[in-house]
């Protein structure tokens, strides 16, 4: 599980003292098929990387955070020279933004990205829907951040912003060996998307009451609506012993510009953990969510115009350890991280079964690895691979301008 990406980080800090060394691997290289180019004048400062000229397209996909895990890797600092931030990506459709997911720093990387058509929101104007793969804190601890600084950036909008995410998991999950954990919030320990959102709510009620009572805010009901997806009773998923099972894709929402299906994936223990197909006039683009290889995705993903999938390298997890032979505390950790994850092994053969056009790599693990270890994804891939970074930009369907 993702999480255990930051635990397998800092277990090997105490243990060994290997990370300096793993960090060491390499710098990042360009992007092969990647541009840089400054943004215009009525963007904020800074260098973008742009694929097939982005903005001249009305469909575009725009990558603001790239990293896997709860962590925030900051170049050189962390080794490489890309800087990523939460997993949270942006679809854009003319003047219309869809986000799936909301990791660290996505409130920062919205502003900073300006995705207006003509580079002209300088918030969060035209935000329509927010998606959560699964309720892991790296793809969650960012929305809220958006709501509450959403009055002063651009929110309500001409109507709340929609959020889909996944409900109440139904049971806690078995726990992992044989020590005792506490419960936490005991009277609901498994809170989905709504209820989720009601305690963030009430966490956060000496600010919002004081923005309502003195500052005359609208109420967050005029800023956000939310939604936990319904699994179709047909499908008889259930939390511990049938999370994935064998499904056709769903409908989860449709307007005028989208129309975003969504299936089980394989996230280890996490459920509902979902994939999103989103099918525009311009073309389709699926987002995996973490997960192994599991046959929903295939079907979901099946013809994408573009695929945008999680990734973990494998030599990285087992560095973390040093040299076999592990302790069973550490194949445990090794065995749970390539079990709920995708390697770049598998990675590649995943998209091509699904006979996707391109497939961009995000969610990278670690964040800090040099783009030719990840470009070797691209084995057993017939289409295009591109090496996600943050703020990047790419173009989906015919230019329009």
């Amino acid at each position: 599980m993702c999480n255990l990406i930051h635990e397998a980080h800092q277990h090997s800090l105490s243990r060994r003292g290997l990370l300096a060394g793993v960090m060491a691997l390499g710098t990042a290289t360009a992007l092969a098929g990647c541009s840089s180019a400054d943004t215009t004048s009525t963007a904020p400062t800074g260098t973008f990387a742009y694929v097939d000229d982005a903005r001249s397209h009305r469909t575009r996909l725009v990558l603001l955070g790239t990293a896997g895990g709860p962590m925030t890797w900051i170049a050189p600092h962390n080794g490489g020279d890309q800087t990523r931030h939460g997993i949270a990506t942006a679809l854009v459709v003319d003047d219309a933004i869809y986000l799936v997911d909301c990791g660290m720093g996505v409130a920062h990387q919205l502003r900073l990205a300006n995705l207006g058509k003509d580079g002209d929101f300088h918030g969060y104007e035209g935000l329509r829907s927010v998606f959560l793969t699964h309720l892991h804190s790296d793809h969650t601890m960012d929305y809220f951040n958006i709501v509450l600084s959403g009055w002063y950036q651009g929110l309500p909008g001409s109507a709340p912003v929609e959020v889909y995410g996944p409900g109440d998991r139904g049971a806690l999950q078995p726990i992992s060996g044989n020590a005792a954990v506490p419960v936490v919030n005991p009277e609901n320990p498994t809170p989905g998307t709504v209820d989720m959102t009601n305690y963030l709510t009430q966490a956060f009620a000496t600010d919002i009451n004081d923005r309502l009572r003195d500052s005359g805010k609208p109420g967050l009901d005029k800023l956000i609506r939310t939604h936990d997806i319904q699994i179709p009773v047909a499908v008889a998923a259930q939390a511990n012993d049938n999370q994935f099972p064998v499904m056709d894709p769903f409908l989860v929402m449709e307007d005028d510009r989208v129309r975003v299906t969504a299936t089980l994936v394989d996230h280890g223990a996490v459920y509902p953990a979902f994939a999103f197909r989103f099918d525009t006039d311009d073309g389709s683009i699926v987002f995996s969510g973490d997960t192994a290889p599991t046959p929903n995705l295939i079907t979901l993903a099946t013809g994408a115009d573009v695929l945008v999938h999680e990734v973990i390298d494998a030599d990285w997890v087992k560095a973390l350890y040093g040299e076999p032979p592990y302790s069973p505390e550490e194949e445990g950790f090794i065995e749970h991280l390539l079990h709920s994850h995708t390697t770049i092994e598998q990675v590649g053969p995943v998209a091509e079964e699904a006979r996707a056009k391109t497939l961009v790599l995000s969610h990278l693990a670690p964040g800090n690895n040099p783009a030719e270890r990840w470009q070797a994804a691209a084995a057993g891939f017939s289409g295009d691979l591109i090496v996600g970074e943050d703020l990047m930009e790419i173009g989906v369907g015919e230019r329009t301008g």
